[in-house]
């Protein structure tokens, strides 16, 4: 080695941001297990790479004993001071034992040491770019499809398109640019893995903030979103500033902005609500498009009855129950949803079974004793109003009489 390897690795240390004296470093380490290989010893040897003119020298150690007992690692206290006085118990001895071809097996080593070095770097630095941009979206172009996963490069390495994160009813042609959500990388044997999706509701959410100024700018907030993949997404948007409308700015004039996110997700529906701290007003926007006569909350718990129109009960509950299941996951509610008939009536139905009941009571004492509680008999009490129309009958006969005296 000289001086142009030196200077070679200070072109790497500028190339590839990798320390030089890391670099020197693992070259010296990888020369002692070299020399140690090529040389049939296992005598504790030091390599030294001049950093400056890239002479490399090979020193052997003993250390220094009162009794010798392997002279392949230790020297006597007398033999180390013939060489310099200073030498104490303990202190370990170099002798320079640099082979003459060592030159050879030295640039062998040193350029597989680099070149791992270079690769771990590497590895290294894509780690650590893709980790920092975990949870952001990329554009890539698909490379190749193998067993239902694709492979999408995404620039510095490939990243992976799992069979469970992909959305069903796409369909992924190679060569062609795709946007997808980084979900997670991880460090492997093999480098650096990125995983992506298309399913993640994070990916919904980026999309919007590259379409939507103001959430770019912090002035809108997506509060909460649920997502079906390929079928309907629901967010809830919300703003402090009161001069700002939220569901407007997503949606954009015309449905620009909320259109350009529906075309890039291949169509997927998207319903865009005000976010309120008012559970009842929330799951009622939650529902949407379907109309809320009332929201019920039960007393313990995130959970309540929604009460809606007859004729709006499957809209409120969805093909397959997908509107109210997007709606309890977007408010973290549990949702039960009744029509108009079920629930009033159940309630008219449970208010005259409480009367029927109360009327009940009220009857069992007077059936106990057999008679009222003022002690009159039945025939009596039934009797009253035919001696009352025999009153008026009366009355009514006396009044005719009146009249024809007076004729």
């Amino acid at each position: 080695m000289n001086r142009e390897f030196i200077e070679a690795l200070e072109d790497l240390e500028y190339e590839k941001e990798i320390s030089k004296d890391l670099l020197i470093e693992a070259i010296e380490s990888a020369l002692v297990s070299a020399y140690k290989k090529n040389y049939g010893t296992s005598q504790n040897v030091r390599v030294n790479i001049d950093k400056e003119s890239g002479d490399i020298d090979v020193f052997r150690q003993k250390e220094i004993v009162e009794e010798v007992l392997d002279p392949f690692v230790e020297v006597s206290l007398e033999e180390a001071q013939s060489y310099d006085p200073a030498y104490e118990l303990g202190d370990i001895v170099e002798y320079q034992v640099t082979p003459r071809d060592f030159g050879r097996i030295a640039a062998q080593t040193a350029k597989q040491v680099v070149v791992q070095r270079i690769r771990e770097a590497e590895r290294g630095m894509i780690y650590d770019d893709y980790i920092n941009r975990q949870g952001d979206i990329i554009t890539g172009m698909i490379h190749r499809i193998s067993n239902e996963t694709v492979f999408i490069n995404i620039g510095r390495t490939e990243g992976i398109l799992a069979a469970n994160e992909q959305v069903r009813g796409e369909r992924y042609v190679v060569n062609t640019r795709l946007k997808v959500y980084i979900m997670d990388v991880k460090k492997t044997t093999k480098g650096p893995q990125v995983y992506l999706s298309r399913s993640h509701p994070g990916l919904v959410k980026r999309l919007f903030e590259l379409e939507v100024p103001e959430i770019q700018e912090g002035i809108v907030e997506i509060r909460s979103i649920a997502r079906e993949a390929g079928s309907r997404t629901k967010i809830a948007v919300y703003t402090a500033d009161e001069s700002v409308d939220p569901v407007g700015s997503c949606v954009g004039a015309r449905g620009s902005r909320v259109q350009a996110v529906v075309d890039e997700l291949f169509g997927e529906k998207i319903d865009i609500i005000n976010w309120s701290e008012d559970p009842q007003e929330l799951i009622s926007s939650a529902l949407s498009p379907a109309k809320v006569e009332a929201v019920i909350p039960a007393e313990e718990g995130r959970a309540a009855t929604v009460v809606v129109p007859d004729y709006q009960l499957s809209l409120a509950i969805g093909r397959e129950g997908q509107n109210v299941r997007l709606a309890a996951k977007l408010c973290n509610w549990k949702i039960d949803i009744k029509s108009h008939t079920q629930y009033y009536g159940e309630e008219e139905e449970d208010a005259a079974e409480e009367d029927a009941a109360e009327n009940e009571a009220e009857l069992l004492p007077e059936e106990e004793n057999g008679l009222p509680e003022d002690g009159e008999s039945p025939e009596a009490e039934a009797e009253a109003p035919e001696s009352e129309e025999g009153s008026d009958a009366a009355e009514a006969e006396d009044a005719g009489e009146e009249q024809t005296d007076e004729n």
